[in-house]
Formats: structure tokens, C-alpha cells, sequence
């Protein structure tokens, strides 16, 4: 493990997704400690999407954006919302120059698939319809997202090729949860590791399915055609249980003729991004931005 990482082991507390509640509000405890950069020329809006039911975004406009992405946050499909993204949207949307349009989309197990993904899906469409309004161009959308949201975002993908729905123009997956099924080396071993563990998966995905079966939809890694998909940024993590079901499904991508760039970061762990006094969490955040601006200015 990356020593500046592994200092921080000590503070780190064990994710509990067995009691969804009080692990909400750890996380969102965890959230308000990481610092808010202040950016003084951001314009930022609360909306609602009209959907049944209505989805709760939050917006960063930075002047001259030309491009966007719907942007999911992580949480275990459990946890999490617009608040508790707030320092990554600003920071991604400060250093893409995109707009981002981060979605409070609802939470499992109250909410199970496709909830989720069907609040994904209509911020999607609905920002694709409102290209002109958000001051971008429709043909420069992205999705994107973190762990969970990145897997929501990876689905959408899939979901708007097969509906021929909006016209995606670039996924920025980093860490996504892809595959439920666990039976990968990282899934199968990394069982203590930080934050996320095979017991946590595990978890996150019995609350996410509920009784539905597992479908590429909710699962993308069962995906058994991954053609015609847009180009994808997928990062991953070496002490992460979804590393090798996200270097996988890269991997398929590529065979499927999808461009693909693949970054595997050496020693470190699920979210430990989080983390911003390291060299590696920051190299990590500025290049999930620069691979987004370069997407989007194509």
C-alpha cells in the first residue's frame, strides 16, 4: 500500500452496510470533513428532474463549458446524495471545465433496481433535451460516476444503445461496481481490505437486486455484447475487490472495439482518493478531470 495511504488506516472506519441508516449517516459524516475548495466563479443550481418521481441534481456551471456529464455518486448503491458529492463534482467540474449534473438518484434498499438506474436514465435524457439550456453542446454529454455510480453510469450506457436513447459521448468510470457475481481473484480474496470488502459488496449488491434477478442493466459485467458503446475512461484500484471485474470488462470493451483507456493505480484502495494529503489521490482526482476535458474537446 501506498505509505501516505496507509497512515490514515487507523482513522478509517469499517463500512457496515447491514444497518443502512446509521451507515448513511456515517457517510455523510465522513463527507462534510473533506475539504470544499472555494471557487468563486462556479455557478452551482439545485433542480429537480421531472421523472415519476421527480430526481434531485445539483448543477456546476463553469463559464464556458462546452461539454457535460451526468455524474452518479458512490455510496454501495446504499448511501450518499448531491450533498455528500459535493467536494468531487466541484472539484471535477473546476477541472474538466464540463458542466457536471451530479444526481441524487434513490437508495437501496428502500429503492431497489432499477430505481436507480431509471432515475439515471431520465437525468440523461432530460439533459440531452435541455442541451441548449445548460449552455452545451448535445453532442458532448458524458456519464460518469464513482464505484456504485460508476456502475450506474457504465448501465446507462448500455441502456441508451439498446433504447437508442441519447447519444453518449464518452464514460468515466472510476472503481465502478460492474458484477455481482464475485467470482473474480480481487472479489474472491480481498476480504479485509479498507472501506470496501467482499462482505460490503456483498451487502451492496443483496440491497441494490433485492428480489429482481441480476440483469446487464443492473449488473453490467453480464452484458454479453458490449459493441457500439462510447469510448470509456475505467480506473481502478489495486486493493480493491471490483479491480479485476472493472479491468475485465475494459478488456471486453476493447475486444468489442470500444476505445478504452485503462489506468490501474498502484497501492491503493476503494476511495482512498478521499484521501487529498496523498500524492496518488491527487494525481488520481486530476487525471479522472483531464481525461473528461480531453473526451469532451474532441
Amino acid at each position: 500500500m501506498d505509505p501516505e495511504l496507509e497512515a490514515f488506516l487507523p482513522l478509517i472506519p469499517k463500512a457496515d452496510l447491514t444497518d443502512p441508516v446509521t451507515q448513511r449517516k456515517n457517510f455523510a459524516e465522513l463527507a462534510t470533513s473533506i475539504p470544499v475548495p472555494d471557487i468563486a466563479d462556479m455557478e452551482i443550481e439545485d433542480r429537480t428532474v421531472p421523472a415519476d418521481p421527480e430526481v434531485a441534481v445539483r448543477i456546476y456551471r463553469p463559464h464556458r463549458a462546452r461539454g457535460a456529464v451526468v455524474w452518479m455518486h458512490g455510496g454501495g448503491f446504499v448511501m450518499g446524495d448531491v450533498d455528500t458529492e459535493h467536494p468531487w463534482a466541484l472539484r471535477l467540474a473546476d477541472a474538466s471545465g464540463a458542466v457536471v449534473i451530479s444526481v441524487g438518484y434513490r437508495l437501496a434498499p428502500e429503492h431497489p433496481f432499477p430505481a436507480a438506474l431509471d432515475d439515471t436514465y431520465a437525468v440523461l435524457a432530460w439533459a440531452a433535451e435541455h442541451a441548449a439550456e445548460l449552455g452545451v453542446d448535445p453532442e458532448r454529454i458524458a456519464v460518469g460516476g464513482h464505484s456504485a455510480g460508476a456502475g450506474l453510469a457504465a448501465a446507462a450506457a448500455l441502456r441508451a444503445r439498446d433504447q437508442r436513447g441519447p447519444r453518449i459521448r464518452f464514460q468515466l468510470l472510476n472503481q465502478p461496481g460492474l458484477d455481482d457475481r464475485q467470482e473474480t481473484w480481487s472479489a474472491r480474496h480481498f476480504t479485509d481490505t479498507p472501506w470496501m470488502n467482499r462482505d460490503t459488496v456483498t451487502a451492496a449488491w443483496r440491497h441494490y437486486l433485492g428480489s429482481a434477478p441480476a440483469s446487464p442493466y443492473a449488473t453490467p459485467a453480464r452484458a454479453t455484447d458490449l459493441s457500439g458503446l462510447p469510448p470509456a475512461y475505467i480506473a481502478t484500484a489495486e486493493l480493491c475487490p471490483n479491480r479485476d471485474e472493472d479491468i475485465d470488462y475494459a478488456v471486453r470493451l476493447l475486444q468489442a472495439g470500444v476505445s478504452v483507456e485503462l489506468h490501474q493505480w498502484p497501492g491503493t484502495f476503494h476511495g482512498s482518493h478521499a484521501i487529498l494529503s496523498a500524492e496518488v489521490s491527487r494525481r488520481q482526482i486530476a487525471e479522472l478531470a483531464a481525461a473528461l476535458r480531453r473526451a469532451l474537446a474532441e
